[in-house]
């Protein structure tokens, strides 16, 4: 059959949807998706057999998901407080000037305008992180960073997040622009130590020469393709960049091309063949003209990267539609063929949040011992600065989006684990390496303890489950070629935080058990960090309300960690802890003589200290009185806010507390004090790991 060129391909689908009412119908590829079981031989990842990653561009996951049912979003009553007390959804915009909160533009058919582009570099990036302050979003990325969609808006996304699995825990790399996140997924890190022209952190493409994964899968015999559309009469190296028909070429996203090896690679040479190389085939031919081939030929290679053009990668201010068009018409071309499509996997990631806001804010590694500590070297992991940079952590970045589309996802799920883009590699290393070895030493320790390698958001073992259907696309075809104006919205007068969508969703089973320990004694306050999980986790530490930036700490798995840190002159305290997963810990009081021993009358010293019942998913509470004055503990569960439990406890004993979570499905909020010291406060909230799957955190969406 005679190829179409792209101006009949575009105008056959807006053909095609005028007849049909396009955005209620569900696509002929995802009708099926439906019908096509997974390739379940083995009941493990070895049943995967092609692993595709579509990295788009420039959206944070709060911008996108916010308000999506069951995930972190707008209601995360976890969420870290700003200096002076408010939730970090009031972001100001400069000191006494007033907030901005999250807003849902004015615009009619949101998912196809044309939103304002924002800053988003080192500078506007550490700017706003603020050393973990997350305050300074609106100073250095401007009033449209708070501005979101939802599922109105983009309602392909939000389907496909009901229908397969959505990571809300899945971070960019690292706090800067496009190219080194793209680094960090092909290669996995910008350089840091210098090597082939590193550190970057930033856009230079000045050509590089440090080793990239496509290399480790070439030595190692895995077949490798970039699918990209290099554009009808140039080659590869003049659509490395920009072109002026954004409706052809890479946008320069294969970041692979600014790497010496890759320029310097001759035709007929597997880096040139490889990701050189344009599928489209020739002029005239659609953008999937050789995906399209190898799917139905099952020559699909066992890794592929698809690189969109311009004007479909979502990055404003490209709307984001033309995005949900594309990534509908990869799902179709990949599920042509259901041999094919039965043992694919299919990333679908963001490379960085361009400038827009996300609340969680991201893991990051200590500097030095002045704000904080790791069992695991982080010396990798600090940007040291350059003439043109400050210092500060390459990462993790703000949230974006992730979803996990193959067999093995359906069911509309939500995996909460921390993930950066070298998670991309360790999960084709999980896949390949087996047999192949695959080793990426480019990955630092501190990276691979707390990221995990994406394997917890399958179910390999039990996946040919219902899927539900999804809208069709059609009606989302650019209906011309224009580059149009910046839409710049315009806050509200009255502002709140918005509402997520109301219910739970299926969450996979995470790999976390984490615990704070505390004892405070002559003006200090003594953590103990504990973690008896499977994976490496980051605790931040905050001064409630106050203007310090927080302490941050790396703890391995099934490894702990102390630190004592001084109270306040006055021997008050509070500080607050965050953890993966809703993970928070607020620990206030007086660090004063009851604890340590000294004292010249009789005191209560009570404190608190948690277990977790494994087998069910319950918690039990250890209340303890250090001291010799009897105590009275008030214990309230935010998921059971009318039942407040009190237990007296003696000088020098300790009284156990059974709480029963099933009605929450393990999550638990839990504030407690003590009649004997109005300072005393401790909130434990979370989540009880069992290592079976659960569901999502049901106060999202209250």
């Amino acid at each position: 059959m005679k190829n179409k060129n792209r101006r009949d391909f575009l105008r056959a689908a807006v053909e095609a949807a005028g007849a049909t009412a396009a955005l209620n119908v569900m696509p002929l590829g995802i009708r099926q998706a439906l019908a096509i079981p997974a390739n379940n031989r083995h009941g493990s990842i070895e049943d995967i057999e092609h692993i595709v990653v579509l990295m788009q561009e420039n959206r944070s996951f709060d911008h996108y998901f916010g308000t999506l049912r069951g995930v972190r979003g707008f209601g995360d009553k976890s969420a870290v407080t700003l200096p002076g007390g408010k939730p970090v959804f009031n972001q100001p915009i400069a000191a006494g000037a007033g907030e901005v909160l999250p807003f849902h533009p004015g615009a009619s058919n949101l998912g196809l305008q044309f939103l304002q582009d924002l800053p988003h570099d080192w500078v506007s990036g550490q700017g706003a992180f603020h050393g973990g302050l997350y305050d300074q979003w609106v100073p250095f990325k401007g009033t449209t960073t708070m501005a979101y969609l939802q599922r109105d808006d983009i309602p392909f996304h939000y389907q496909l997040a009901d229908a397969f699995t959505i990571c809300d825990a899945y971070h960019c790399s690292t706090n800067t622009s496009t190219d080194p996140n793209r680094y960090y997924m092909w290669t996995g890190y910008v350089g840091n130590d210098g090597a082939g022209g590193g550190p970057v952190v930033d856009n230079a493409e000045a050509g590089y020469g440090w080793s990239t994964f496509p290399e480790v899968l070439e030595r190692a015999g895995i077949s490798w393709k970039i699918y990209q559309d290099i554009g009808a009469g140039l080659d590869a190296k003049n659509s490395w960049g920009w072109t002026d028909d954004a409706y052809i070429g890479n946008y320069g996203d294969n970041s692979l091309l600014y790497f010496t090896q890759y320029q310097n690679a001759q035709p007929g040479s597997p880096l040139y063949e490889k990701a050189r190389r344009g599928t489209n085939a020739a002029a005239g031919d659609d953008y999937f003209a050789i995906l399209k081939r190898d799917v139905q030929a099952n020559t699909l290679p066992q890794v592929s990267w698809i690189v969109a053009p311009e004007a479909f990668s979502e990055h404003p201010n490209w709307p984001a539609n033309y995005g949900a068009w594309y990534i509908d018409q990869v799902l179709q071309v990949l599920t042509s063929n259901p041999d094919v499509w039965s043992k694919t996997a299919l990333l679908i990631n963001y490379d960085e949040n361009d400038g827009f806001f996300d609340h969680l804010v991201p893991p990051f590694p200590p500097t030095s011992s002045a704000n904080g500590l790791s069992t695991v070297d982080t010396t990798a992991e600090i940007f040291p600065g350059s003439a043109k940079y400050a210092s500060g952590p390459y990462g993790l970045g703000a949230r974006v989006p992730m979803l996990v589309v193959s067999p093995w996802s359906k069911g509309g799920w939500v995996c909460s684990e921390t993930f950066d883009h070298t998670s991309v590699i360790r999960f084709i290393q999980k896949r390949f390496g087996r047999v192949h070895g695959l080793a990426e030493p480019n990955i630092s320790p501190w990276r691979r303890s707390i990221c995990g390698d994406l394997t917890s958001a399958f179910d390999f073992r039990n996946p040919n489950t219902a899927m539900p259907t999804l809208p069709g696309t059609s009606g989302y075809v650019p209906p011309d070629k224009l580059r149009h104006q910046d839409y710049v919205p315009v806050p509200p007068t009255t502002q709140a935080v918005p509402k997520q969508e109301p219910g739970v969703r299926a969450a996979r089973a995470l790999p976390y058990e984490l615990f704070v320990r505390t004892h405070s004694s002559k003006g200090a306050v003594s953590l103990d960090f504990v973690n008896t999980g499977g994976v490496g986790a980051v605790f931040l530490l905050y001064r409630n309300a106050s203007a310090d930036a927080p302490r941050t700490y790396t703890v391995e798995a099934r490894k702990r960690l102390a630190d004592r840190v001084a109270a306040n002159p006055d021997g008050s305290f509070d500080f607050v802890v965050h953890g993966p997963n809703g993970f928070l810990r607020r620990i206030a009081g007086t660090a004063d003589a009851p604890s340590s021993g000294w004292w010249s009358r009789e005191q209560a010293a009570p404190e608190v200290a948690e277990g977790y019942d494994v087998a069910n998913g319950n918690l039990q509470l250890r209340l303890v009185n250090r001291g010799t004055a009897a105590c009275t503990f008030s214990v309230t569960n935010a998921y059971d806010p009318s039942k407040t439990i009190t237990r007296r406890v003696r000088g020098g004993d300790t009284a156990q507390l059974y709480l029963d979570l099933r009605d929450a499905h393990g999550w638990y909020d839990i504030e407690i004090k003590v009649d004997t010291d109005r300072a005393f406060l401790r909130r434990l909230a979370g989540h009880v790991e069992t290592g079976r799957d659960s569901m999502s955190d049901p106060a999202l969406g209250e």
